[in-house]
C-alpha cells in the first residue's frame, strides 16, 4: 500500500488550490447536498408540530432517514446503468445527479402545496421523494468529487463541500424558520424548492469526469468464469452477470488492491468518528443541564460552531495538499479525541458563554479539520471503476458502528456523570489512532 506524494511544495501552492474551478464548483454541489436534508427532518417536524400534528405521527417520520443509511443498496445502479437521452447529453454521473435534483425540487414543490393536517398521506410521499432523490444525489456528487479531481485536492473538494452543505443547512434551517415566521411555512417550502436551481446549474456548468474501466473488465470477466456464468446466455444469466459486475466486484477489487490491510481500513472506517458521534449525542442535553439557555446555544452554534467548523475543514484541505492524506488523517483523530478533555473541564465549571464559546470552537475546529482529512482519505480508498459502489457503503460504514455506540451514551452519563463520559468519549478515540498510526507505517514501508 502505497500512499500518494502530495504534488504541491508550498503552502501558498496549497492554499491556491481552492482557486480551482472544480473545487470551488464543490461548494455549490455541497450547497444542494445540504438543503434538503433538515426539511426532512427537523424543518419537516417543525411544520408538522406548528400544524397540530401529534407527536407520535412526528415521530414516525424521523424512519424516511433510513433512506439514507442504505443508499449503497441503489448505488451499484447508479455505477452501472447510463440513463437514457440524459446519459447520452450530460453524462453518466451528471445525468444521475440531474435527476435526482429535479426529484428534489418536485418532493419540496409537492411539500409546499399540501396540507398537513389534511393532506398527511401526500406530506409523506413527498417527503419520502425528496429522502430517496436526496440520498441519490449524495451518491452521484460523491462519485463525481473523487472522479473529478486528483487524490491530493481531495482535502480541498471536502472542505468546500463542507461548506456548501453548512450553508445549506442554515438556509434549511434558520431561513425556513424566518420565512415560516414571516409568512407561511408552504411558502418556505417553495422557496427551498427554487432554491435546488443552484445544484441543478452546478451540474449543468461542470463537466463530466473520465471513466475508468479498463481494469474492472478484466477482474468482472474473470469472476464471471469461476462462476461460469455465459454473458450471451438466457435471462438469468444475464442478471448474475450484472449482480456479479455491479455487486459483488466492487467487494473483491477492494480486497484485491489492499490484500492483507484490507480488514484493518474497513475497522479504522468503522471506528474514526466513533469518538466525535457518541460525544454528539449528548452535547445538547449537556448544555441544557449545565444551565446554558436555548438562545445561548443557538447563537454559540450557529456563530463560532459554523465559523469555526469552516476554517478547521478550509485547514485540512491545505494540509492534506500540502502533506498528503496520512498525516492530517493522524492529526485530525487525536484532535477530536483530545477536544473532549475540553468538555471534561467544562462539565466542572458553572455556566459560562465564553467558556462555552471556546469549547464548541475547539470541537467544531478539530471536526471539520478531520472531516476534510477523513472524506479525502475514503476517497481515496475508492476504485475509479466502482467510485459511487464503494463510497456509499463506505459511508455507511464509518457511522453505523458510532451509532450503534452513541445509543449507550445516555446510560454511561447515568451511571457515571458528564466529566466521566467524556473522558470516555475521547477514550473511544484512540483505536483510530492507534489504526492510522499502524497503516502510516505500512505505507511508509511500502508493506501490505
Amino acid at each position: 500500500m502505497q500512499e500518494y506524494k502530495a504534488s504541491l511544495q508550498s503552502w501558498h501552492d496549497s492554499l491556491l488550490v481552492y482557486t480551482r474551478p472544480r473545487v470551488i464548483s464543490m461548494v455549490f454541489l455541497g450547497f444542494s447536498a445540504g438543503l434538503p436534508f433538515l426539511l426532512v427532518f427537523s424543518t419537516l417536524s417543525a411544520w408538522l408540530r406548528d400544524s397540530g400534528v401529534a407527536l407520535t405521527t412526528i415521530g414516525f417520520f424521523s424512519w424516511i432517514g433510513i433512506t439514507y443509511s442504505i443508499k449503497f443498496f441503489w448505488a451499484p445502479v447508479i455505477d452501472r446503468l447510463p440513463l437514457p437521452f440524459l446519459g447520452r447529453w450530460l453524462g453518466k454521473r451528471r445525468s444521475w445527479m440531474l435527476l435526482a435534483q429535479c426529484g428534489i425540487a418536485a418532493g419540496l414543490l409537492g411539500l409546499s402545496m399540501s396540507d398537513p393536517l389534511n393532506e398527511l398521506e401526500l406530506i409523506t410521499l413527498f417527503a419520502l421523494i425528496v429522502a430517496f432523490s436526496s440520498a441519490t444525489q449524495d451518491v452521484t456528487i460523491d462519485a463525481w468529487r473523487i472522479e473529478a479531481i486528483e487524490k491530493e485536492f481531495q482535502g480541498a473538494m471536502s472542505a468546500s463541500y463542507v461548506f456548501g452543505y453548512r450553508v445549506a443547512l442554515l438556509v434549511a434551517g434558520a431561513g425556513a424558520f424566518y420565512l415560516a415566521e414571516f409568512h407561511s411555512w408552504s411558502f418556505a417550502y417553495f422557496i427551498m424548492s427554487c432554491l435546488v436551481s443552484v445544484g441543478i446549474i452546478t451540474t449543468l456548468i461542470v463537466s463530466e469526469p473520465e471513466h475508468k474501466n479498463n481494469e474492472s473488465r478484466l477482474l468482472e470477466e474473470n469472476l464471471e468464469k469461476r462462476m461460469g456464468i455465459i454473458r450471451q446466455a438466457g435471462l438469468i444469466d444475464r442478471i448474475a452477470v450484472w449482480f456479479v459486475d455491479a455487486v459483488i466486484s466492487p467487494f473483491v477489487d477492494f480486497f484485491h488492491r489492499f490484500g492483507k490491510l484490507a480488514l484493518i481500513i474497513l475497522l479504522l472506517v468503522s471506528c474514526y468518528r466513533l469518538s466525535d458521534i457518541t460525544m454528539g449525542v449528548m452535547a445538547n442535553p449537556f448544555y441544557l443541564d449545565m444551565g446554558y439557555s436555548k438562545t445561548d446555544i443557538a447563537n454559540v452554534s450557529k456563530l463560532f460552531g459554523f465559523m469555526m467548523t469552516i476554517l478547521g475543514a478550509g485547514l485540512g484541505g491545505i494540509f492534506v495538499a500540502r502533506f498528503g492524506i496520512m498525516r492530517p488523517l493522524l492529526a485530525g483523530a487525536i484532535l477530536v479525541a483530545v477536544t473532549n478533555l475540553c468538555f471534561v473541564w467544562l462539565a466542572q465549571q458553572n455556566a459560562n458563554v465564553i467558556y462555552l464559546a471556546v469549547v464548541v470552537s475547539v470541537d467544531n475546529f478539530s471536526g471539520g479539520f478531520a472531516s476534510s482529512a477523513f472524506i479525502a482519505y475514503l476517497s481515496s480508498l475508492t476504485s475509479q471503476s466502482y467510485t459511487a459502489t464503494q463510497y456509499a457503503l463506505f459511508s455507511s460504514l464509518m457511522t453505523l458502528p458510532a451509532k450503534i455506540v452513541g445509543g449507550y451514551s445516555g446510560i454511561m452519563v447515568d451511571l457515571a456523570g458528564y466529566p466521566m463520559f467524556f473522558l470516555y468519549a475521547g477514550l473511544l478515540g484512540l483505536p483510530a489512532i492507534l489504526l492510522v498510526l499502524y497503516l502510516m507505517q505500512k505505507t511508509y514501508s511500502g508493506t501490505d
